[in-house]
């Protein structure tokens, strides 16, 4: 018996901003399919060059009023980049919060307009912790 990995699914309030989080992130989109009838829009993304890694934006046309406030329980997404600080800086840049900053040149978080916990990992080492992410606090939690 083999298996697989297909995609992860997220539900999104806003595709739109779901969307622009995402492309901050790099993920380019690689499918979409929207359905008249069951008045939903699925949108693909994933980065570049790796289409079998994507996440899933599930967009519902009418409203989601069951998706939760909070999505701590769905765990995170998880990506590699090439330079966490210049990746942290062009987020922070661009209005996303560093839930958890890479003080130790390793590891962040932010969270996407929908609450989903979304963590950063350095490539290869870890870079030398640098300011000013160094004295960066915690913003909420991821």
């Amino acid at each position: 018996m083999g298996i697989k990995y297909l995609h992860t699914m997220v539900r999104v309030k806003d595709l739109e901003a779901s969307l622009a989080f995402y492309r901050l992130l790099g993920l380019e989109e690689t499918r979409r399919y929207d359905n008249e009838g069951g008045r939903f829009t699925l949108v693909f993304m994933a980065p570049p060059g790796q289409p079998e890694c994507p996440v899933e934006l599930t967009y519902n046309w009418d409203g989601d009023e069951g998706l939760p406030s909070d999505s701590r329980h769905f765990g995170h997404l998880a990506y590699e980049v090439d330079d966490i600080y210049a990746t942290c800086a062009h987020l922070q840049a661009n209005g996303v919060v560093i839930n958890r900053p890479p003080r130790d040149g390793r590891m962040a978080f932010v969270r996407s307009p929908d609450n989903v916990s979304v963590e950063l990992l350095q490539a290869g080492e870890a870079k030398e912790p640098a300011e000013p992410w160094v004295s960066m606090g915690n913003t909420g939690h991821w």
